[in-house]
């Protein structure tokens, strides 16, 4: 007994099944960068004076009107901020701002209060840390108050023309699912898989493209697919036609 007990235990354990794993397709990869290019291209083409929509003349501006665009719309901010930078011309001056008179001129773009002490805070440090000027590089921008990677990236790739990232706004990341350029629902994934797919000198205007067709024809509801230049490289399943 005790050496048929001896043989059982020197039987070598069965083998696990070798897991099969799909062999990467270099055609396919190949593929998707083609279409990637072929859609930026005719957007280009639909739209070749796109760019950023918010009236500004200098980067604090941009960077204020960038700040109270959160959850409204460019057309709103254009509409409040020539009274505003009239009366607000430097970044001291916005620091110093009174608080009730900010909270007024700014009220229409929504979430006044938490927007006029993002940007009266975020002022005073430009102000007294870095002499008034906005600074141009994505570490110094998001430590400022108000200040995440969109607007960062609007205000890198807009007022200093720096590629470090590309802007998420609702539109790129609505047209990044449709177009299946990313699976993700956050947006610092998504900017992570378009920086991947598009080459970096590409990044800044991307996003105007992108941003620019999703108002006109890639809309949120009923999209005008009969009229977009690309209907025949999307495979969404939102698509009209």
């Amino acid at each position: 007994m005790a050496a048929r007990k001896a043989v059982a235990a020197a039987k070598p354990a069965p083998k696990k099944p070798v897991k099969k794993t799909t062999p990467r397709n270099p055609a396919a990869k190949k593929t998707k960068y083609l279409r990637a290019e072929q859609i930026f291209s005719r957007l280009e083409g639909a739209y070749p004076d796109a760019k950023c929509a918010l009236d500004h003349e200098n980067p604090l501006q941009l960077l204020v009107a960038t700040i109270l665009s959160a959850q409204s719309t460019d057309k709103m901010v254009n509409s409040i901020t020539p009274a505003l930078f009239n009366k607000y011309k430097t970044a001291e001056a916005f620091a110093n701002a009174d608080t009730a008179e900010l909270e007024t001129l700014v009220h229409s773009t929504g979430f006044f209060r938490n927007k006029a002490k993002s940007v009266k805070a975020s002022c005073r440090i430009i102000a007294e840390q870095y002499s008034g000027k906005v600074p141009d590089t994505m570490e110094e921008l998001l430590k400022l108050p108000g200040v995440a990677r969109k607007t960062a990236n609007v205000v890198l790739g807009v007022a200093y023309g720096k590629a470090e990232g590309i802007v998420v706004d609702t539109h790129v990341q609505r047209l990044s699912r449709r177009l299946d350029f990313s699976k993700e629902e956050r947006p610092d994934k998504i900017e992570q898989d378009l920086m991947q797919l598009f080459p970096r000198n590409k990044w800044i205007q991307l996003a105007h493209l992108l941003i620019h067709h999703g108002r006109a024809k890639c809309v949120a509801v009923r999209p005008k697919c009969a009229e977009c230049p690309i209907e025949d490289l999307c495979y969404s399943e939102d698509k009209t036609v």
